[in-house]
């Protein structure tokens, strides 16, 4: 069961550039097992953050739900449940990249700016060429097809999500909810240090470590260990 009560649907947002179907297929297996509604949420990227804090609005107005996100998502979705901690029973924190408002050394941060003058400068062609050289196939797929669904907006949507404040601190210390928070080891852009931070100054945070090829292999293993913590 559930912390606090039963959730009426989990509301799963994405990261930066990511798109409705990467949240769909990192949460919707678990939610599906566990009997619970999905909302997958697209990000308008001429307004992301404000596009998800509206769909984790409309879904709670049916009764709790459970949040959960990727990176972005999942500062987002932190964010707003602490601001309405009777509307939601617990957050999925997955690959949280940073901890407070100065995202000057932040790794996801910097590479979404870097990726957004590119975009300007080259053009969305070929900076997804560069992307799927550099990336894992998985990643460089999934990142393709929202980067060209969002275009020509994807340049304001990456400044936007490197802009954000991301809960800091006493944010952290001061959540009262549970949260599964996690962290895929290997990878740079978000460092399995963040979210031990999280876990370490949240009161109610579990951290849950999975590898990049694991999450290659099957994104459904977000939600499993995520919404499989909770129920």
């Amino acid at each position: 069961m559930f912390a606090s009560a039963q959730p009426t649907s989990v509301v799963a947002l994405p990261g930066s550039g990511s798109d409705a179907d990467f949240a769909r297929r990192a949460f919707g297996p678990a939610s599906a097992a566990h009997g619970l509604d999905l909302v997958a949420v697209e990000p308008d990227p001429r307004a992301v953050v404000a596009s998800c804090r509206a769909a984790l609005a409309a879904a709670a107005r049916s009764g709790p739900v459970l949040a959960a996100g990727i990176s972005l998502g999942a500062a987002i979705a932190l964010e707003w449940a602490a601001e309405h901690p009777d509307r939601v029973i617990g957050v999925v924190a997955a690959l949280p990249a940073w901890t407070g408002s100065d995202t000057a050394g932040c790794p996801a941060a910097l590479s979404a700016r870097a990726t957004a003058r590119q975009l300007r400068t080259d053009g969305l062609a070929a900076v997804t060429e560069r992307m799927r050289a550099d990336s894992p196939r998985w990643l460089a797929e999934a990142l393709a097809q929202s980067w060209r669904a969002q275009w020509p907006h994807l340049p304001e949507a990456l400044e936007e999500a490197a802009d954000y404040k991301w809960p800091d601190a006493q944010r952290l210390a001061a959540f009262p909810l549970p949260i599964a928070v996690i962290a895929a080891v290997d990878d740079p852009v978000h460092p399995v240090a963040v979210a031990e931070e999280w876990v370490a100054l949240a009161p109610h945070a579990r951290l849950h470590r999975i590898t990049l090829d694991e999450l290659g292999a099957d994104p459904a293993i977000l939600g499993h260990r995520g919404i499989g913590a909770m129920c």
